[in-house]
């Protein structure tokens, strides 16, 4: 498995984060996200590598940002 943390912009409520988490977990390959609005970090659980411009697209997409 492998698990990548990346550090999202912009998550200030509990709706924030449902809606970048259902994001994410529509990339393909991805089997699990956990996003913490306290932090900002979304760590993404895959069997296999996931092309990080595919996660950083569909947070963009949520109306966020992958900082750093």
């Amino acid at each position: 498995m492998d698990t990548t943390v990346y550090t999202v912009k912009g998550m200030t409520c509990s709706g924030c984060m449902n809606k970048v988490t259902t994001a994410v977990n529509g990339v393909a390959g991805v089997s699990d996200v956990d996003a913490d609005i306290a932090t900002g970090e979304v760590t993404v659980v895959s069997e296999g590598p996931v092309d990080a411009r595919l996660v950083r697209s569909a947070v963009e997409e949520a109306g966020y940002e992958v900082v750093g």
